[in-house]
């Protein structure tokens, strides 16, 4: 009997996914080359079960990126439940930093998986974009951001992070970068 597409999956095979995702980040993100024999085989599964989790290298790379920017998604709400919403945005901005820098060579991967001609686009950063959103709107109704700051123009300003080297000593610059853009946030807030 077949497993239907979208049913559960029984818990030894989402085990087996998970672990393969697992292994997966840590190995693509040392190289965008590693290959899908070294991952399956480092996640203690036979080629068969990695390859129905994930019929293709695109797939598993897309898999990957989807769940980390659910993870960073995912803690703003986090954030916002335990601390002031200025204080959870500049939070939030340092773990999209971290990720940003700490996922270069999963970046590689990602760029290679939607290359090449036929290769499925690249995913959309609806989830992230969400949670800036979210944060805020917090801000803004506290008053500690001037009015009318969308999501898309945060994202934009937080952009000069990928030009910084993640090989290098990014963090003293990631975190002058970030107070720069709560400052400019701040100005014009009706609480300032």
């Amino acid at each position: 009997m077949r497993e239907k597409k979208d049913a559960p999956l029984r818990s030894d095979a989402q085990r087996n996914r998970e672990r393969i995702l697992e292994v997966a980040l840590v190995e693509l993100t040392r190289s965008a080359d590693t290959p899908l024999s070294v991952i399956a085989r480092k996640a203690c599964v036979g080629q068969g079960t990695f390859y129905r989790n994930f019929p293709s290298r695109e797939a598993l790379v897309l898999e990957i990126y989807r769940h980390e920017m659910r993870q960073v998604a995912d803690s703003a709400a986090q954030l916002l439940a335990t601390r002031e919403p200025d204080r959870a945005l500049r939070e939030w901005m340092d773990r999209l930093a971290r990720f940003a820098m700490t996922k270069a060579g999963l970046a590689d991967a990602i760029r290679q998986a939607t290359s090449g001609p036929g290769s499925p686009a690249k995913p959309g950063h609806s989830p992230v974009t969400e949670a800036a959103d979210l944060l805020l709107r917090a801000c803004e109704e506290a008053g500690a951001i001037r009015p009318g700051v969308t999501a898309d123009d945060l994202l934009l300003a937080i952009g000069g992070l990928w030009q910084l080297d993640p090989a290098e000593d990014w963090q003293p610059r990631a975190t002058c970068l970030l107070d720069l853009i709560m400052d400019g946030l701040r100005a014009g807030a009706p609480g300032q």
